[in-house]
């Protein structure tokens, strides 16, 4: 692909024309939130004819896959939010067969496929390969002591993936998996309802090889003793199966997706957050905007609305729990999220390439006790990293002009704290959704003293870097917060707890009549390939929905 093939990052004209085209007063699905499952499902649903309107609060399409843009035209930074690396995309693979679904083809880069991951460890680094087999011998050469545990983890790995290749769409068990589970994948059973950290406990004693086989628990935010050992070992595999970048940069997915819906009658409605559900003799009968200045409420009547919204708001506040069933209403009490992320993104005139740095992302850990990290950070009052994650697009998408200005490179240090505003210095709750905490003096201490600490990890691993850094800016979770409205700041929505995994999470039959839910909360599970595969499966439930009410052209 050309220079000249690379599309700045959502278009700008698209972009304003979202932000100021008039409101639709009826459709046939009224789509609450742009994210990817979001645009997903109005993709799927549009181009099957569908009469589909999409309303979100933020000024791009594309939820945590989006970018954001700083500098001027001729030295201009594009930095990705949520998506940095995506699993199984080759031909034919989990993405790009969703996108084919809706006639879209895109290229994916592949990261180092001899180390897509590198674990940094005090007196150890890992590099995790695209190949199960070549994975094994790594592991086996460092802990040779420990072959038969590695085997038992390994048949967990490949049972988890033979059985997520048999569900469906929407996640559901059925007699055939079942049968294959009982007669090939026995491992599955006693572990279906466990923790990757009671598993490990069963065959593994080296701490520094679970440490090892645990280095991508940033991707879930939770400790072993609480993360769902399937969650784990299929978010893994994931990666087994190649680890790419899309290339033109993590908005391109979302830019396609909004275009589908558009191409197809649809509309796109950015800085539109919507207020309420509109709900009538128990049924979701359409939406209604928040009012802001100048711009009073407006309801656009609809036969279906999706929800893509974070779950527990969606749930108490733009339903609300008296339209809510019982079941839903106790449910919902018991919600548990996943942590949450601080980003610092960073332009360096280093030659990071010269450095050692390649087409990797680097997770450095200050220990290889995980849930000890996770339990110091728990009782922490103020943000203190103790991990980090380092990551390129440049060196991810060499060939793209757009990352940052020319002999810059664009590099973006992550780490898990917590979203609880008391911990970022702000005492009402409330202000993690208003613009007023960004000025507050303490909160700007901290924050920058956990950017300072992004900066000391990159330093750590690649010395020499810190004093080329020509750009700086960080997001905490409350920034995630503004944006996005997810609770406590998370990017992954319900932690995956083995009792929120799976069948513990929302599937897509309606929660009342007429209102559905997708997102990296409900049952395909969270990241960019849970999301987009919920947005697939919403649509097929609704597209069933209004069939048999006649009016909707197949799926299929």
């Amino acid at each position: 692909m050309s220079v000249e093939a690379y599309p700045e990052p959502g278009p700008p004209e698209a972009t304003r024309q979202r932000a100021r085209q008039p409101l639709p007063d009826a459709v046939d699905v009224a789509i609450v939130g742009a994210g990817m499952g979001g645009l997903t499902a109005g993709a799927y649903l549009a181009s099957r004819g569908l009469r589909v309107a999409v309303f979100d609060g933020h000024y791009v399409a594309g939820g945590s896959a989006t970018v954001f843009t700083r500098g001027d035209k001729d030295a201009r930074y594009h930095f990705d939010i949520g998506l940095h690396y995506l699993g199984d995309c080759a031909p034919g693979g989990g993405i790009p067969s969703i996108l084919a679904g809706v006639g879209v083809e895109l290229d994916f880069v592949p990261l180092d496929q001899d180390g897509f991951d590198t674990f940094v460890f005090p007196d150890l680094e890992f590099r995790v390969p695209a190949d199960l087999d070549l994975y094994r011998q790594r592991l086996v050469d460092l802990f040779p002591s420990e072959a038969r545990g590695i085997d038992r983890y390994l048949a967990l790995v490949r049972g988890v993936r033979e059985v997520g290749r048999m569900l469906p769409a929407n996640g559901k068990m059925t007699p055939r998996v079942l049968w294959r589970i009982l007669s090939r994948h026995r491992v599955l059973i006693p572990y279906r309802n466990a923790t990757i950290g009671a598993f490990l406990d069963s065959c593994v004693r080296d701490p520094k090889l679970k440490a090892v086989i645990l280095g991508q628990n940033g991707d879930y935010a939770l400790p072993p003793s609480k993360v769902s050992a399937l969650l784990h070992t299929g978010l893994a595999d994931h990666y087994f199966l190649g680890a790419y970048y899309p290339k033109g940069g993590g908005q391109t997915i979302a830019d396609r997706l909004a275009a589908v819906i558009e191409d197809n009658g649809g509309s796109v409605h950015l800085r539109q957050p919507i207020g309420r559900v509109v709900v009538e003799g128990g049924r979701a009968v359409g939406v209604e905007t928040e009012p802001r200045r100048n711009h009073p409420a407006q309801q656009i009547r609809a036969r279906t609305v999706i929800s893509n919204a974070d779950l527990i708001k969606t749930l108490t506040e733009l339903v609300g729990r008296e339209h809510l069933p019982p079941a839903w209403a106790s449910r919902v009490a018991g919600f548990e999220m996943a942590g949450a992320l601080f980003i610092t993104c960073l332009g360096v005139t280093a030659d990071m390439a010269s450095k050692g740095m390649r087409a990797s992302n680097y997770w450095i850990f200050d220990d290889y006790d995980f849930d000890r990290m996770y339990a110091e950070m728990a009782r922490d009052t103020r943000p203190v990293p103790r991990a980090a994650y380092i990551t390129s697009a440049t060196l991810k998408d060499p060939d793209n002009p757009h990352h940052a200005p020319a002999g810059v490179t664009n590099i973006e240090v992550m780490t898990m704290l917590s979203g609880a505003p008391g911990l970022w210095g702000i005492s009402d709750p409330a202000a993690a959704e208003t613009w007023g905490y960004k000025r507050d003096a303490e909160y700007l201490a901290r924050k920058a003293a956990v950017e300072e600490a992004m900066i000391g990890y990159l330093e750590r691993r690649f010395p020499g870097t810190a004093d080329t850094v020509v750009f700086r800016e960080s997001a905490t979770p409350l920034t995630h917060t503004r944006y996005t409205r997810a609770s406590a700041g998370t990017s992954y929505g319900l932690a995956c707890t083995p009792e929120q995994f799976g069948g513990g999470r929302p599937g897509y039959s309606p929660v009342i009549p007429g209102l559905y839910l997708c997102g990296a909360s409900t049952r395909t599970g969270h990241g960019i390939v849970g999301a987009m595969a919920s947005g697939r499966a919403v649509a097929s439930a609704v597209r069933r929905h209004l069939a048999a009410k006649g009016g909707a052209a197949s799926l299929d």
